[in-house]
């Protein structure tokens, strides 16, 4: 067996998987204001961005070869009815026409959710201290259409409410939006690795939490079924997240479901791997292109990482 790993030519000959720039996609966080940049102190090269300088990093992401990016917004306001996750003005809306009118070859997507913008940090209507299902997902529908307005490519649901995906086909497809693709956060788990996120969005829960619509962690089977309602409901890409805590469930979804498969390396990955590199206990380069390697391995298409730069720039 050794014959076939005697130098990195032979290695990289007989490589089984393979990583590509095109693979990854890079979340990124609008806030209001120009030429404004706020780093995120629990993700070490990240910040929140203003408008024109996200237009900026789009123009790196470009030219690395990113299969696209993600948009998160901070709005200038919160309140109980979420109004800047669908405004028209909306700091997600300006920042999507923005990017494409600069770089109409990068695929943007958008997340679809309300905790961003909820003055509670929760992801929907709250209505006896828990978040009302149905009507929550009137505001996902029209927060899609507001995307899909600005030209986001892909719209991709986070909330974890039941028939959000076929709330926001139908929504899409009121609007002459037929073409815009929807990726589901279809199996999304109720996470500790969330925890540098929130500080980076400005969305944790006021009160409680959200075990009761993320997914149970010790489940595997229901994601199973989240997925194919999902799939049922019209979606065209599905999603793990987390990705490493979760590479069985990528594994599994790749085996039943013959559609594209996204995974996120969230927050929480990104953050023990840089605070582990920056303390001198690992090596981070190597340790990147591993955990990359490994999600890809399980079965994922495309993963959502805030590595994305990084790696493509090693990848060359």
């Amino acid at each position: 067996m050794r014959r076939l790993r005697v130098s990195e030519s032979m290695r990289r000959l007989v490589r089984e998987t393979r990583l590509d720039p095109a693979q990854f996609v890079l979340p990124l966080f609008a806030i209001p204001g120009e030429g404004v940049r706020k780093e995120i102190g629990s993700m070490p090269g990240h910040a929140q961005l203003s408008v024109d300088l996200l237009v900026t990093e789009c123009e790196e992401c470009v030219k690395l070869g990113l299969g696209g990016v993600i948009l998160f917004g901070i709005p200038e306001h919160k309140d109980e009815l979420a109004t800047g996750a669908y405004s028209p003005e909306g700091i997600v809306q300006r920042a999507v026409k923005a990017i494409k009118s600069a770089h109409p070859q990068l695929l943007v997507i958008t997340d679809v959710c309300n905790c961003e913008y909820t003055s509670h940090g929760h992801c929907g209507f709250v209505k006896d201290g828990d978040v009302d299902n149905d009507e929550t997902l009137t505001w996902l529908a029209e927060a899609a259409v507001s995307h899909a307005r600005m030209g986001a490519d892909i719209v991709a649901p986070s909330d974890m409410m039941d028939g959000r995906v076929a709330a926001i086909r139908q929504g899409l497809d009121s609007a002459g939006f037929q073409n815009t693709a929807i990726l589901s956060y279809a199996a999304k788990y109720a996470s500790a690795f969330y925890g540098p996120f929130r500080e980076a969005a400005e969305s944790a829960p006021q009160f409680g939490d959200r075990r009761t619509y993320q997914m149970d962690c010790p489940n595997a089977r229901e994601a199973m079924r989240e997925i194919e309602l999902d799939l049922a409901e019209g979606a065209d890409m599905i999603m793990v997240k987390p990705a490493m805590a979760y590479l069985d469930i990528i594994h599994e979804a790749r085996s039943r479901f013959d559609v594209p498969l996204a995974a996120y390396q969230v927050s929480g990955e990104f953050s023990m791997i840089m605070a582990a590199a920056r303390n001198g206990w690992i090596d981070g380069e190597r340790t990147m292109m591993e955990t990359l390697i490994a999600i890809r391995r399980a079965g994922a298409d495309f993963i959502l990482t805030y590595f994305a730069k990084e790696a493509s720039r090693l990848l060359g």
